[in-house]
This record gives C-alpha cells, sequence and structure tokens, in this order.
C-alpha cells in the first residue's frame, strides 16, 4: 500500500463530505474516535457518525503536511479548514492515525482542537 495515495483519497473523500466514497476505506470491525466525541465502533456505525459530522458544516478543506508509514500504521498531521453552517470560518491542526489490515482501517483515531466548530 502506497501511504500518501492512500490517505490523500482518504482525506478527499472526508473533504467531499462523501460517505459513499469513505466507505471503501473502512473494515466492518472499524472503531472510529474524532477529537473528544464518543468512539464509534462498526463500519454502519462509523459511516452514521461522520454524515452526521458532515452535516454540522458546510465545507471542509485538509491540507496534509506530512504523512508517515510505520509497520500497519499510517500517520498524517495537518491543517483542516472549515466553513461553519452560518458561513464563518475556523481552522484546526490536526494529527490523524490508522491502523491498517488488508488495506482497510480497523482502528481510525483523529487528534484536533474541535472546539471552535
Amino acid at each position: 500500500m502506497q501511504a500518501t495515495q492512500f490517505i490523500t483519497n482518504l482525506y478527499r473523500a472526508v473533504d467531499e463530505k462523501s460517505i459513499s466514497k469513505l466507505a471503501p476505506f473502512l473494515a466492518e470491525e472499524v472503531r472510529f474516535k474524532l477529537a473528544n466525541f464518543p468512539s464509534t465502533q462498526g463500519k454502519e456505525a462509523v459511516l452514521s457518525a461522520n454524515q452526521g459530522f458532515f452535516s454540522s458544516i458546510e465545507s471542509m478543506q485538509h491540507r496534509l503536511d506530512n504523512i508517515w508509514q510505520v509497520e500497519d500504521k499510517l500517520i498524517c498531521h495537518g491543517v483542516v479548514n472549515y466553513l461553519r453552517l452560518d458561513s464563518t470560518q475556523t481552522s484546526a491542526t490536526f494529527a490523524t492515525i490508522l491502523t491498517m489490515k488488508d488495506d482497510k482501517i480497523t482502528d481510525y483515531l483523529v487528534y484536533a482542537d474541535l472546539s471552535e466548530l
């Protein structure tokens, strides 16, 4: 697996707020944790949680500054710019750690301060 291409494609799907494009990246047993939100387990529950988050913002755009692969982990760091539903903007630095199995995400951890959203 090519880490840079995988993460670039993943965040393209996220920035498009596309559940149908996000789904193929996830293993059936995936665990998802975004910032201080509760952890979610299982592909359908994770997709539902993402849909809920996607509907809470107008848009987002991730800038990927660094991408690493260490064994079964893909790690990235960057800045995400959000456009809120009221048309105001905010940004947050983020780091994501993905645990992979058979080219699917089994553990999806996103660290960011989203308190400004």
